[in-house]
This record gives C-alpha cells, sequence and structure tokens, in this order.
C-alpha cells in the first residue's frame, strides 16, 4: 500500500495524505521525508495555489511510529523531523491542515507548522514524549509558537489530551466544524483562499516570517514597505482593483 498519496487538481490545490488508517496514520520517517518531497516540489511550482495536509480514515496523524524501522528515502537524502517542519512552515505556497480524530506527536507538530488549521470537534490533541520518559526536543518550538509557553508547559508535561474545542481556544485551530461537515468547510476556505492573488498570498507568508525572525527596525518596515510598492504595481494589483470595481471575480480565481 501507498503510505503517501499525493495529487494537484485542475485549481492547482495539492493535497498529501498521510495512507496508514490501519496505523492511526503513524509516520515512519521514509514516509515523513517523502511527505516533505511533495511539500519542497509544491511549494517551488507558480501553478500551486495551496497544499492540504491531511490523513486517510479516521485520524489525521498518531505522530511517530514507535519502535519501526524507516526506510532510507529513493534519493538518499533523510531529514529528521524538525528539519521536515522547518520545510513545512516556510513553504510559500499556503499550508492547510484538515484535522479529525488524533493529531498526536509528529503530527500535531507538522499542523502546527501549517498556515490554516481546520479541525472535527471530535478530533483530539497530545503531546505525549513526557509519557515515554523524554522531550519533545527541537519540536517544542512549534509546539510553543503554535499553542503558547503556559499551554505548551503544561500539556507536554502532562501528555494529556485535549480537545478541539481547547486547541481552538489556544489559537491552534482557527476553524472547527462537525465531523460530517469537515469536507464542506475545507472546501469553503479555498473557495476563499483562491480569491486572493497567489502573488500576493505568498507575499504575505514572507511578510509574516520577517515579521517573526527579526527584530523590528526602520530598515526592516523599509523593506517590507518596499515589498508593498512592488505589489501596488504588479499586474496581479491591477487586475485585482479592476475586478473589484467590476463587480466580477479576478482572472486568478478557478
Amino acid at each position: 500500500m501507498t503510505q503517501i498519496l499525493a495529487d494537484v487538481d485542475s485549481r492547482g490545490i495539492a493535497t498529501v495524505i498521510i495512507n496508514r488508517p490501519d496505523k492511526a496514520n503513524s509516520y515512519t520517517m521514509g514516509m515523513f521525508n517523502e511527505l516533505a518531497d511533495h511539500i519542497e516540489k509544491w511549494g517551488n511550482d507558480a501553478t500551486v495555489r495551496a497544499i492540504v495536509l491531511r490523513g486517510a480514515g479516521k485520524h489525521f496523524s498518531a505522530g511517530a511510529a514507535i519502535g519501526e524501522p524507516s526506510v532510507v528515502p529513493a534519493s538518499g537524502h533523510v531529514r529528521d523531523s524538525f528539519e521536515i517542519c522547518q520545510l513545512i512552515d516556510a513553504c510559500p505556497v499556503p499550508t492547510i491542515a484538515l484535522i479529525q480524530g488524533a493529531c498526536v506527536g509528529g503530527g500535531m507538530a507538522i499542523a502546527a507548522c501549517c498556515d490554516m488549521n481546520v479541525a472535527s470537534r471530535s478530533a483530539f490533541f497530545s503531546i505525549p514524549e513526557a509519557r515515554l520518559g523524554m522531550t519533545s526536543g527541537a519540536l517544542s518550538v512549534y509546539f510553543q509558537r503554535a499553542i503558547g509557553a503556559g499551554n505548551f508547559r503544561r500539556y507536554a508535561q502532562t501528555g494529556e489530551r485535549f480537545s478541539s474545542e481547547d486547541a481552538q481556544r489556544m489559537g491552534f485551530v482557527q476553524t472547527m466544524c462537525e465531523p460530517d461537515k469537515l469536507e464542506d468547510t475545507l472546501q469553503r476556505l479555498i473557495s476563499e483562499l483562491l480569491l486572493s492573488g497567489p502573488n500576493a498570498t505568498r507575499a504575505v507568508k514572507k511578510t509574516s516570517k520577517m515579521l517573526s525572525d527579526n527584530p523590528l527596525t526602520p530598515a526592516l518596515i523599509d523593506r517590507i514597505q518596499a515589498d508593498f510598492a512592488a505589489s501596488q504595481n504588479s499586474d496581479e494589483s491591477r487586475e485585482g482593483r479592476a475586478s473589484f470595481r467590476e463587480k466580477r471575480k479576478p482572472a486568478w480565481y478557478r
């Protein structure tokens, strides 16, 4: 069975599915590296408008497959879980995690690196490493950023599960819905995203990263303003303003 499924539809929406439903979509590092290869490829593809990460069956991902051997990817290049999360976090294309069932450990780290998280009300979350006698290591960077220091200290120390309602309260989940509305909710979000200019969404991510990674200085503000001025004079901006005036969808909407 192919354990990572990947495809791009006619709208430029790429989907990566962790396809190991009999193991709650727990992953080996070989699987994780294959997922990362798709993210890297699509992040550099101008025709891709968004990337959706999801799990087959009842769960998003129960995290790493403890004690299972990991097959080295065909490329021979093995990235560790932190490198892979860095790659997802820095992906220029908008990323969406569609979460149902378990979103645990490394699976939760994947979602923590996505731009938008849509979760079923019945989903649950956990940072369980302390229950295995260890810490979450470098992935702690993404857990703490996603749920805040106080919440990270509690849930990483207890390893206990928390609900979608708790995850939404912490800001980890932006949109929560009933389990049978998950697909419809995803499609509504994609439709909203496709109304935005593809270059503009990539520029927003670039600006966000600059603000997160650098102190707020006059030089940084000048750099952001220069990017803004360039975007105002772009063909995409001219089409966006024209579509607004003419009360129609922009040419890039699919």
